[in-house]
Parts: C-alpha cells; sequence; structure tokens
C-alpha cells in the first residue's frame, strides 16, 4: 500500500482504536509522575503542569491544520505524517535538559492530535446520522480502556525505572502505531477539496446554530475532563496523600466511566438520537459534580467521593462525545474534516484553559473545591448548550 494509495478501504475498527488510544496514552501516561518530575528537573509544579496545558494548546492548533488539510489531500497521508512527527519529539522529550526543552518537544508531541481527529473523520467518511455517532461511542470504548490503564501502568513504570520510562513506552507505542496505519489505514476521503473552497465553508458553519450547539456541547464536556487532568495529580498527592502508583488507579475511575458511557452510546445512540444523548450525558455530569462539591463543602471529601464523582462525570462525557462529534461533522458532510478538526480544536483549546485555571487555583492548602466548581461550572455551560441545541431550528 503507497503512501498516497487512492484505494477507498475503510480500515479495521481496532486500527482507530489504537491510533485514537495513542493520544489518550500520550496525554494519560505520565501525570502521576509530574509532581516527581518537576523535582527532577528542579522547578515548580506550576511550570510542569505546563506539559498539560501547552499540549492541549497546541493539539488544538494541530486538530483546526490537520482536518482541512486532510479534506484537501486525504486522511492517510497527513495521519502518518502526524505519527511521523510524534516519534521524533517523543525522542527529543527523552533527551531534553532541562525542563524548557521537555516543555518544547512536549508540545510538539500533539502532533499526534491528527490520529484522533481524523479517526473520528474516517468513521463519518464510512457510515452518517446517528450511526455514525454509534460508531465513534464502540471506537472510543474501545480507546478508552487506554487511558484506563495508562495512569496506573505510568505509576509503576516511574516508581521502578523513572518518569522517562513513560516515554520510552510512548515511542514504542508510537513506532508501533505508525506500522499498523502503514499496512492497514486505506483512503476513506475524496481529497481534492481546494483549501479556498474550504476557506468558504467555514462561514457556513459558523452561521449554523446546530454546529455551535454541537460543538460547545464538545468543548465543555472536554473542559471537566481537562480540568480534571489538570490538577487532579495534585489533589492525589497534596490533599489526599497519595503515592504515583495510588494516583495511577484512582485516575482509573473517570476512564471506566467513559468506557460505560460509550457502550451506552455506542448501544442507543441511533436509537435514542443524538441530540437526546447529549442532555441525557450532561444531566449526569453536572449532578455528579454537584454532589462532590456539596460533600466537600460538608468536610466529607475522601478519594471515593472525589474519584467516584469524576466516574459518574466520565459515564456522562461518554454518553455527549460521540453524538456531539457526529453531529458537528454532520451538518456539512463534505467538510468532514474541517468540521471534526474546528470542533475539536475548539475542545482542546477550551481544555487547555481549564487545566492552566486549575493550575492557578490548586495552592496548598486551597483543597479539591476549586477544582471541583471548575468542573462543575464547566459541565453546567455543556448542560445550557445541549438543551439549546434542542430549541435549534431543525437542520
Amino acid at each position: 500500500m503507497s503512501f498516497t494509495t487512492g484505494a477507498r478501504t475503510a480500515p479495521h475498527i481496532l486500527t482507530l482504536v489504537v491510533l485514537s488510544g495513542l493520544g489518550a496514552l500520550s496525554m494519560n501516561v505520565f501525570l502521576p509522575s509530574l509532581p516527581g518530575m518537576a523535582r527532577d528537573f528542579g522547578v515548580d509544579y506550576a511550570l510542569m503542569q505546563l506539559s498539560v496545558t501547552s499540549y492541549l494548546a497546541a493539539s488544538a492548533l494541530v486538530q483546526l491544520a490537520a482536518g482541512p488539510i486532510s479534506d484537501r489531500y486525504g486522511r492517510r497521508p497527513v495521519m502518518l505524517a502526524g505519527l511521523g512527527l510524534f516519534l521524533a519529539a517523543t525522542l527529543g522529550t527523552l533527551l531534553a535538559p532541562t525542563a524548557q526543552w521537555f516543555l518544547a518537544f512536549r508540545m510538539a508531541q500533539a502532533a499526534v492530535a491528527t490520529c484522533l481527529v481524523l479517526s473520528r473523520a474516517v468513521v463519518r467518511d464510512t457510515v452518517e446520522g446517528p450511526a455514525a455517532a454509534s460508531r465513534i461511542g464502540y471506537v472510543t470504548m474501545g480507546m478508552s480502556v487506554i487511558p484506563m490503564m495508562a495512569p496506573v501502568l505510568g505509576g509503576i513504570l516511574d516508581e521502578t525505572f523513572g518518569w522517562r520510562a513513560n516515554f520510552s513506552l510512548l515511542l514504542i507505542a508510537g513506532a508501533a502505531a505508525f506500522v499498523l496505519a502503514w499496512v492497514d489505514l486505506g483512503e476513506t476521503g475524496k481529497g481534492g477539496l481546494p483549501m479556498r473552497a474550504q476557506l468558504r465553508g467555514y462561514p457556513v458553519l459558523a452561521r449554523s446554530l446546530p454546529f455551535w450547539g454541537y460543538a460547545l456541547s464538545a468543548t465543555f464536556t472536554s473542559g471537566t475532563f481537562f480540568a480534571y487532568l489538570g490538577g487532579a495529580p495534585f489533589v492525589g498527592e497534596t490533599v489526599f496523600g497519595l503515592g504515583p502508583v495510588e494516583v495511577g488507579y484512582w485516575f482509573m475511575a473517570p476512564s471506566i466511566g467513559y468506557l460505560a458511557g460509550n457502550f451506552l452510546s455506542g448501544r442507543y445512540a441511533a436509537r435514542i438520537g443524538m441530540d437526546r444523548m447529549i442532555v441525557a450525558g450532561s444531566i449526569l455530569s453536572l449532578v455528579a459534580l454537584g454532589v462532590a462539591v456539596l460533600a466537600d463543602l460538608a468536610g466529607a471529601i475522601r478519594p471515593a467521593v472525589f474519584f467516584g464523582a469524576v466516574a459518574l462525570t466520565g459515564a456522562g462525557n461518554g454518553i455527549v462525545l460521540p453524538s456531539a462529534n457526529a453531529g458537528m461533522m454532520s451538518v456539512r458532510p463534505e467538510l468532514a474534516g474541517t468540521a471534526s478538526g474546528l470542533g475539536g480544536a475548539m475542545a482542546v483549546a477550551g481544555g487547555a484553559a481549564l487545566a492552566a485555571l486549575a493550575g492557578v487555583f490548586l495552592v496548598p492548602g486551597a483543597g479539591a473545591l476549586p477544582l471541583l466548581l471548575i468542573m462543575a461550572l464547566s459541565a453546567a455551560v455543556a448542560l445550557a448548550a445541549a438543551i439549546a441545541l434542542r430549541t435549534a431550528p431543525a437542520r
């Protein structure tokens, strides 16, 4: 199979799971190591936490560019190029002599975001509407196993070999994903859509209330999780006194919930409809976080309460995101890659801002409340967008 093959052959679903999961692995595997990495480089935790927020910001830019470029040149070459850049950047993180160099290479690792945005576009290339939401749900259900296990594995690797072992794992996994994509990923996009024509499509998306409803639902639903990623390592170590391995085990909570939510999406999205799934998932997330906030105010916050609420929030996210992502790509099917990239960029940029906000307010003595409030506010905005979507004009 050539680099630019024109064969419109859909990859195996396992290939899409692996490609999407590589991005999740890159995001999650090193999180239990953040406090130790800060000590190793001799910098404050707030600087080291930029490895989350700067990565998210760079991912937003990558997704914004990858979608339109893939609509022009095809999914396959853009996916392979992103994987190649990711491998080079990962090697750089292993060799970085200072925290500043590490952060630069960490930002470059965001090239792997092409795998996430284009995996969704590949699904939309082959199926439509609620069926696409169902298939995306099954893809992300398989993918959710990776971030569920990654923090546990990352904590074990950190305590056994040091934090660089996590990035060695990413290098190996990235090489394996590149080989798999080269062998199995055929070209599913039509390609050839001039960039000028795509730019003319942006105002159409910008004027579409349904697109904004789907995109904002996805953005603030993802925001609850990204805020959690930015603040949970601090809460685990400082508030609850957990070690890296223990933090890794508790980090499984949102992934278990996300797995369950993705299963429900895969099973019911085509039957119930995308808009109803989005509203239901948003309500679940907001209620779970509201209960956790009340528990904290009552002085009853414990690891089981905090991470239990996050698990239910993860379930809500798993219900919302497949339908929201499929919905935004359905507004203009011929611009599926562009819509996926724009919506993904919004979600990741919003997530980066919320993760940075969590880092600002999580100082010694603050407890878990600031993080819970940020997550609850994000969930409330997601629910408002979902309700507005239900009242938008028919598509």
